[in-house]
């Protein structure tokens, strides 16, 4: 059964069918291992109450094979039809198609917020000294920036032709090597600012955070990341000034690299970031890194007006170790984590992270975790799935 939505209530029924991607180069080791393991979670949550029924559809290397098309239309109208889904890492081609299979996803369904939670295991090595305080969410404007791909190559017609337009339209006059220059236009809006900025604030008070930061890069670019800032002070004094007043959530800004340095000393400062799409690629990725790696950083995309949103493993194909059974299932484990906790099943998405947690405690991790840990146990993809699913009860 579909996943609706009526008003603003997502309306979940016990049997839930979820689209699924199963995707490229490592793509059928993580999935595999990861349905088996939500299964057990939903099922001693909810003792056989509730079940996930797994809807396969296509994508990248798969699709191509089987329908000649990288994105075929049935798969975004499945998405589409049953709200919620689960992808893993895709080939995007090269020379060829559509300039990115994520990017695509995400700008057909409007899924404007990337959404990228950042928390440490105990147990799992960093390069920090207190990773323990580095407990952040990020909100990740998804659908404009350098995502909405407008760009023109060094030494084509459209690059000359849009040269001549800065310099005889716009009066331009500072760049540099005019003849030898790529142009790429950067939009962004009042209503994508707002929108992103809206869910951030809503995210905080509903989870009791203090804070929302507006990272950007507004004193050099004063019109579209200063705008971003702007835009997103006003409409938190226009739509939360009583909570603003109350006291329940402080809204604050910090300069992109200023940010950057700053979640390395003071990372307890910050609780939920919303940022523009190149910042917040920089930012996610910094802060995986610092608690152990992209292998344990889940991420979703959503629209929380429309209530589309589709979760997925963050880091890529890896082709080099596809087969191995050597794999981190863990960024595809926890992304389903939130795809429970969207749905409302928060016992399921609980058992999940404590039993996670139990493992990492116990040293017990794929190579690329364990080889780091004092006391690390290396485990196989498969080994691993297993054990976690022996931990859920």
């Amino acid at each position: 059964m579909k996943l609706t939505k009526h008003h603003s209530k997502l309306i979940v029924p016990d049997c839930l069918t979820v689209p699924f991607i199963e995707g490229d180069g490592v793509g059928k080791e993580i999935s595999d291992v990861n349905r088996q393991v939500v299964n057990k979670a939903v099922e001693t949550a909810y003792n056989g109450q509730r079940s996930i029924e797994w809807k396969e559809v296509f994508a990248g290397e798969k699709a191509f094979r089987e329908t000649g098309e990288w994105l075929p239309v049935e798969t975004l109208e499945t998405f589409r039809e049953y709200l919620v889904g689960i992808k893993g890492p895709l080939t995007t081609p090269v020379g060829e198609g559509i300039r990115s299979l994520n990017v695509a996803l995400r700008q057909t369904l409007d899924l404007y917020v990337c959404l990228r939670p950042v928390r440490w295991f105990r147990g799992v090595a960093s390069p920090i000294k207190e990773p323990q305080k580095v407990n952040m969410t990020i909100f990740r404007e998804n659908t404009e920036d350098i995502y909405a791909g407008i760009e023109w190559a060094q030494g084509t017609p459209e690059a000359a032709r849009v040269l001549k337009f800065l310099k005889e339209e716009m009066n331009v006059k500072n760049i540099r090597f005019e003849e030898t220059s790529a142009f790429g236009i950067k939009p962004v809006s009042v209503e994508g600012t707002e929108r992103l900025v809206r869910a951030a604030i809503t995210y905080a008070l509903e989870n009791g955070l203090p804070a929302v930061t507006l990272v950007h890069k507004g004193n050099i670019m004063k019109f579209t990341e200063g705008g971003f800032k702007k835009w997103g002070y006003a409409l938190a004094e226009r739509e939360f000034e009583r909570e603003i007043k109350e006291g329940k959530i402080v809204i604050n800004d910090c300069i992109a690299d200023a940010f950057l340095q700053n979640t390395l000393l003071t990372p307890e400062k910050y609780s939920v970031v919303a940022t523009l799409n190149l910042n917040g690629d920089y930012i996610s990725d910094q802060l995986a890194a610092m608690v152990g790696g992209i292998g344990i950083a889940p991420g979703a995309n959503i629209n929380y007006q429309s209530g589309h949103a589709i979760f997925e493993a963050t880091h890529g194909t890896a082709p080099d170790i596809a087969g191995k059974n050597i794999v981190n299932p863990c960024s595809l484990i926890l992304s389903s984590v939130m795809l429970l906790e969207y749905i409302g099943w928060k016992k399921a998405a609980e058992l999940i992270t404590e039993s996670l947690s139990k493992l990492f405690i116990n040293g017990e991790a794929t190579l690329d975790l364990s080889r780091f840990m004092a006391n690390g146990k290396p485990m196989g993809t498969i080994q691993f799935g297993e054990r976690l699913t022996s931990l859920i009860n």
